[in-house]
């Protein structure tokens, strides 16, 4: 079956013939903000399941710029870094052939969305979100952006608005997501059926294995394996930027800190040497005992030194292709407006649906 409908990436459900029999592809939706240089953390914790999930996904993935400007930005430095971020997507492997990419700005409909489910979101859970408990923390209680305290609604309505069926997100944003959930639930218990009600898709099987020895399945920084690799840390040796050369790349692996001991071997005890290994791990599709086992007998030099080889050819790559795709501009403005477009439908469909179903005329 072929649709030759010129707006056929707009209807509810893509379909294919596999074997004779009609599949139905499940909708994926995840975004990372622009708020500076993506990193290693933002590819392991995403983009790489994002290029993998596009394969039999129908996959939309945003740059949720809405999102970046809870906090203040520099409007210069923001339009460049929505460049970069799309010149990222596609250096790591998400292909516009496939997937959806889009600017969240482009789309209205996720601010009059999230304006709806305010209207059903309790303050108390709102209060409750750990995002909200660890970034207040950076103001004086009368200066907090009210953003910060509310884009967890504004992330349910970028769910919700396509019928996302997935969401691959890092374990911070689990709670997030868990309130879409939640939100979608209590939508559709008071006004009747309307939105699909997602699930969080975790990193793979690594991200199971990295928290049940006391790690948050997530990356964390070279600096500090207590908090989690970040842009907006404020020391450059915490994280690995995806447009970092071989040279820096090898320099921060070096200086990255490890535990007491000598043995290269995950624990609850050597935090900093598990987010080694779950790195190692991630970038070459092992286990964690599987890379321990590689380097018994070996050390934390050794170990280094075969990390930084894996790094850089996992990144280096992706860089020199990032500054490639940044040379045309145009070009990626017209891939993030012809997403932009593509999803025009079904975000005015939910929007009609939704403003219905609540008695607005």
């Amino acid at each position: 079956m072929k649709f030759t409908h010129p707006h056929r990436q707009v209807l509810e459900f893509t379909v294919s013939v596999l074997s004779g029999k009609l599949k139905v592809m499940k909708k994926v939706f995840s975004g990372i903000q622009p708020s500076g240089v993506l990193h290693l953390g933002n590819y392991l914790g995403a983009i790489k399941q994002w290029v993998k999930l596009q394969a039999d996904h129908e996959c939309i993935y945003c740059i949720v710029d809405l999102h970046a400007i809870t906090v203040p930005q520099d409007p210069k430095a923001l339009e460049a870094n929505i460049i970069r971020a799309a010149a990222t997507y596609l250096a790591a492997g998400v292909d516009p052939r496939k997937s959806t990419i889009f600017v969240q700005s482009h789309r209205p409909e996720h601010t009059e969305l999230a304006w709806f489910l305010n209207t059903i979101t309790r303050f108390g859970e709102m209060r409750r979100m750990t995002q909200f408990k660890d970034k207040k923390s950076k103001f004086n209680d009368e200066d907090i952006p009210l953003g910060i305290f509310n884009y967890p609604v504004l992330m349910a309505a970028d769910i919700l608005l396509y019928g996302a069926d997935l969401v691959p997100v890092g374990e911070d944003q689990k709670q997030h997501v868990e309130l879409a959930r939640d939100l979608a639930q209590r939508f559709n218990n008071k006004f009747g059926a309307t939105f699909t009600v997602p699930e969080v898709i975790l990193n793979g099987q690594e991200a199971l294995a990295y928290r049940s020895l006391g790690g948050g399945g997530r990356i964390m920084g070279l600096d500090n394996p207590k908090t989690k690799m970040s842009k907006s840390a404020g020391f450059a040796n915490n994280y690995i930027a995806l447009t970092d050369d071989a040279d820096t790349i090898a320099r921060k692996i070096k200086r990255a800190v490890t535990d007491s001991g000598a043995e290269i071997k995950a624990g609850e005890d050597k935090p900093a040497l598990t987010n080694l290994l779950t790195i190692y791990a991630q970038l070459t599709d092992k286990s964690i005992p599987e890379v321990e086992k590689l380097y018994a007998d070996k050390t934390y030099a050794q170990f280094k030194e075969g990390l930084t080889e894996v790094v850089v050819n996992a990144i280096v790559p992706i860089g020199r292709r990032v500054a490639e795709l940044e040379k045309d501009p145009k070009e990626l403005l017209a891939i993030l407006s012809r997403g932009a477009a593509k999803l025009e439908a079904p975000a005015q469909s939910t929007i009609k649906r939704v403003r219905t179903t609540m008695g607005l005329i």
